[in-house]
C-alpha cells in the first residue's frame, strides 16, 4: 500500500466555475496532484527514514531531502491545502480571529492587494501565500516552484492559511497569459471559514 493516496476533490469539479473551469479542475486534480502523489510516493519508498512519518513531518526536514522528494511533497501538500482553501461560491467574508488579525495587517483590500502583487511578480511556477508568522502575525509571501513556508528551510516560514497556485497549469486553459486577472478572481472561490480554522490553529 501506498504511504499517501491522492485525497478526493472536496466539491464536484465543476463547482468552482466560471472562476476556475471544470476541465482546469480535472486536469489539475487528476493529472497533475496525482502525479505528485505517485512521485512522492516513489521517494518515501527509497528513503528508510520517511517510513510511517507525516507528509507534514516529511516537510520539517525537506533541507536534508532529494529534489524528487521535495518538488513532489510540495506539490501534494500544497494542493491538497489549495483545493481545501477553496469553496463553491466561497464563503462570504472573513470573520473572528482571522478577521481581527486581517484588521489588524491593514484590511482585506490591503492583503488581498499584497497578495496579488506576490502572485503575480512570482516568477515562472509558484505559490502566493498568507502565513501566520512566528510572532503571530499575518505576513504575505511566496515561493518557488513547489516548495512552502512549512518547509525548514523556507526563506520566509510560517503556517499556511491561504495560498494559491500560479503555476501555469491552474488558470492558463481560462485566463491564458493573464495570471493578475486570474488572482483578482480567485478571491470570489476562498474558503474564509477553512482560513478561520487553520489561523485559529495556527495561533492555539
Amino acid at each position: 500500500s501506498m504511504a499517501f493516496e491522492l485525497p478526493p476533490l472536496p466539491y464536484a469539479y465543476d463547482a468552482l466555475e466560471p472562476v476556475i473551469s471544470k476541465e482546469t479542475m480535472t486536469f489539475h486534480h487528476d493529472k497533475h496532484h496525482a502525479a505528485y502523489t505517485a512521485k512522492l510516493n516513489e521517494g518515501v519508498e527509497a528513503d528508510p527514514k520517511l517510513a510511517g512519518k507525516s507528509i507534514e513531518e516529511i516537510m520539517g526536514m525537506m533541507s536534508q531531502l532529494p529534489p524528487l522528494v521535495r518538488n513532489n511533497g510540495g506539490g501534494y501538500w500544497n494542493h491538497d491545502f489549495f483545493w481545501k482553501i477553496m469553496a463553491p461560491k466561497g464563503s462570504t467574508q472573513p470573520s473572528g480571529k482571522l478577521k481581527e488579525a486581517i484588521d489588524a495587517y491593514g484590511g482585506l483590500d490591503k492583503l488581498k492587494e499584497d497578495f496579488n502583487g506576490k502572485g503575480a511578480g512570482q516568477f515562472g511556477s509558484g505559490w502566493a501565500w498568507v502565513i501566520v508568522d512566528s510572532s503571530g502575525k499575518l505576513k504575505v509571501t511566496s515561493t518557488p516552484n513547489q516548495d512552502n513556508p512549512l518547509m525548514d528551510d523556507a526563506k520566509e516560514p510560517g503556517t499556511p492559511v491561504l495560498g494559491n497556485d500560479v503555476w501555469e497549469h491552474a488558470y492558463y486553459l481560462t485566463y491564458k497569459n493573464d495570471r493578475p486577472g486570474y488572482l483578482k478572481a480567485w478571491w470570489d472561490v476562498v474558503n474564509w471559514d477553512e482560513a478561520g480554522r487553520r489561523y485559529d490553529a495556527a495561533v492555539a
